[in-house]
């Protein structure tokens, strides 16, 4: 095998051993949550030997043998629990989740380039002794019993055992099925009667009523199977049921199959293709130069039309031009999209491992429906969404105790939600029903005013170094999680971050972001002499200035222009206005300005006055990498077909940052 060949190889080989692990991970904490409950857990034992099975199959022809060690350990435990002749119980969950996360860790060794670890002895030792516990009930359970199936499933466990136990011993077991009547009836035959009959022939094990075709032995549809053990003739214990001798049906030991395990690998996924994403991104770059070489040939047919050359023909390809980009965009965006379900896969794990760590009662119920996002948005929001599950367990829910002395339920509940706003919005919603943010508290940690509104306590909470914790704990009191949570939702992904909070109730982080943020649609326009674009998804609306409705504020000091407060009547509500150019410190167009953008962050609206709209279209958002040029209400930079780089910006971080700044001027 080639180096290229073998490279290719491995990089299937992650795609699909990461998607085992997701299903190992997923599958036992549905067998948990079933044990939990009473509920069934076969389908899921099934599947998550399949998983583990197909994984050591895998690594065994890349020859990572550790994870072929571990899941093998792992697999004899699940076959003897698939099969019944094993029990589950929380030790042995928690001893295969340890597997799995060992397998995992050593993918990712592998994933790097890095020496894989062997298999950790300790954990290896532990799975071997858990089957090796399991040994005697397996042999004791590697026999069935010749009934019908029907049957069977009817007895319990124990009953199974003493029968089993009984036969080794040269028992004798028996099937009697008795038919009640109106005949037998009137005979003195009822169950009742025959039970105790045959009691005092034997010793009853069950007596199972079954639901059996109408006839002539059986004209009421009912039917008792008797399974007893007994060494008296046959012929007094047909007596006693009043039935035929030979209808008596004896039970025996009979080996039971082993289940039949894959016999090879076979692809997931029927019906669809595994792509890097590389790949992908490539494809997306390719787009993205298509779209700016647009912009260019727009530019170039204007300024056709502007020297007097007929270009109507131009702008009808151009039209239909930029119909099919917007075609390919969507075709590439969604080849890109992943499941929000699927990103969310793995919180159920870190909420189980912090409800051991800090001793809570904590329910986890995520509802993602059908929701996607572009890959890029998932991972960069992954990380902001366990910082909030996080700070939910170790923050915000209460012990048990203390839950209970304020009369709730033991167990907090923590609730992960998704929805699609529109095509190109997504709302994830993180709450629980703790203790809710003292505002107070937060008020004396920073040494600030206490806040007015939960937009002002946001504005504490994200600032950088912030805890509320007393002291670090392994899982959070460092002061990171909400300032990355802040920068992720706002700065990184242009999205916007929400809070409502009540004491003694609970608490709920909302972030609005873009399903894909490499290209997006947008308004180009003028300020002052500058292009600037935004995200059209984070305008409200498009207004025309009326000076009418506009009341000037004097400046709080000299030379404070950049935070003048003027107000616009809007529908009746008085909504700050910003003039843009100010703001940014750019002098200002000759004109008078005729536009204004609406946004409204937190549900409070602002406008921004700006000088003219170029128009609307599509644009290629890259980020700006150098930490020098960085500035807060930057998303990036784009080209709108002159060639040069034209800031865009984030309306809804410049508007917190006037807001903030109006705010200590006229302190």
């Amino acid at each position: 095998m080639s180096e290229l060949d073998r490279s290719e190889f491995a990089a299937g080989f992650l795609i699909e051993a990461d998607e085992h692990v997701r299903a190992a991970s997923a599958n036992l904490l549905a067998v948990e949550q079933a044990l939990r409950e009473g509920g069934p857990q076969h389908r899921m034992l099934r599947e998550l030997f399949r998983s583990l099975h197909t994984l050591k199959g895998l690594s065994a022809m890349v020859g990572v043998d550790a994870i072929v060690e571990i899941a093998h350990e792992m697999e004899s435990i699940l076959r003897d629990l698939d099969r019944g002749a094993a029990k589950l119980n929380a030790g042995a969950i928690e001893l295969l989740l340890q597997g799995v996360r060992a397998i995992e860790l050593r993918l990712s060794a592998y994933a790097q380039g890095r020496s894989v670890p062997a298999a950790p002895t300790q954990l290896v030792e532990a799975l071997a002794a858990l089957q090796t516990s399991h040994d005697a009930e397996t042999a004791e359970q590697a026999v069935d019993l010749s009934l019908d199936p029907e049957l069977l499933q009817k007895l319990s466990p124990s009953e199974l055992k003493h029968l089993r136990e009984r036969l080794r011993a040269g028992a004798r077991a028996l099937r009697i099925d008795f038919y009640p009547s109106p005949a037998r009836a009137a005979s003195g035959f009822s169950i009742t009667s025959v039970r105790e009959q045959i009691a005092k022939l034997g010793e009853i094990v069950r007596v199972i009523p079954r639901a059996v075709p109408k006839s002539a032995a059986a004209p009421g549809g009912l039917a008792f199977a008797l399974i007893l053990l007994s060494d008296s003739a046959d012929e007094l214990l047909a007596r006693a049921a009043d039935t035929d001798p030979r209808s008596l049906m004896p039970i025996a030991l009979t080996s039971r199959d082993e289940p039949a395990e894959p016999d090879e690998l076979v692809p997931l996924n029927r019906g669809s293709i595994r792509v890097e994403v590389t790949r992908l991104d490539d494809a997306l770059e390719k787009l993205s130069a298509l779209v700016v070489t647009r912009f260019k040939l727009t530019h170039a047919v204007n300024a056709l039309h502007e020297r007097g050359v007929d270009v109507r023909e131009l702008r009808a390809i151009l039209g239909d031009n930029g119909r099919q980009l917007r075609d390919l965009r969507g075709a590439i965006t969604r080849a890109r999209m992943v499941s929000v379900a699927e990103l969310l896969e793995r919180v159920p794990l870190i909420v189980r491992g912090m409800k051991r760590t800090t001793g809570k009662q904590v329910r986890l119920v995520i509802d993602a429906g059908k929701a996607e996002l572009d890959k890029a948005v998932a991972e960069h929001v992954f990380p902001a969404i366990v910082h909030l599950v996080r700070n939910a367990v170790d923050h915000a829910v209460e012990t048990p105790e203390e839950r209970r002395a304020l009369g709730k339920a033991p167990e907090g509940m923590i609730t992960v939600a998704c929805a699609e706003l529109t095509d190109t919005q997504l709302e994830i919603r993180v709450s629980d029903d703790g203790r809710g943010i003292d505002s107070a508290a937060v008020s004396r940690r920073t040494s600030r005013v206490q806040p007015k509104d939960e937009r002002e306590l946001l504005e504490l909470i994200t600032m950088p170094g912030l805890s509320t914790l007393d002291g670090a704990t392994s899982n959070s009191g460092r002061g990171m999680g909400m300032d990355i949570v802040r920068r992720i939702a706002v700065e990184l992904l242009g999205g916007e971050l929400s809070l409502q909070t009540t004491p003694g109730r609970g608490s709920t982080f909302t972030m609005r972001l873009p399903l894909s943020i490499s290209i997006v649609d947008s308004f180009a326009f003028l300020c002052g002499a500058q292009p600037f674009a935004v995200p059209m998804a984070t305008i409200e609306q498009v207004i025309d200035l009326d000076a009418e409705r506009i009341i000037h504020t004097p400046a709080p000091r000299a030379n404070d222009a950049a935070v003048q407060l003027s107000l616009l009547q809007l529908r009746g509500e008085a909504v700050p206005l910003f003039g843009l150019a100010s703001l940014l410190q750019l002098k200002a167009a000759e004109k008078a300005r005729a536009k204004a953008f609406v946004v409204r962050p937190d549900g409070q609206a602002l406008a921004f006055a700006i000088d003219r709209v170029l128009g609307q279209q599509e644009i290629v958002v890259r980020p700006v990498a150098d930490p020098l040029v960085q500035m807060p209400g930057v998303a990036g930079t784009t080209d709108l077909g002159d060639g040069q780089p034209t800031l865009v910006l984030d309306l809804v971080r410049l508007s917190q940052i006037a807001l903030r700044r109006s705010a200590e001027v006229s302190a």
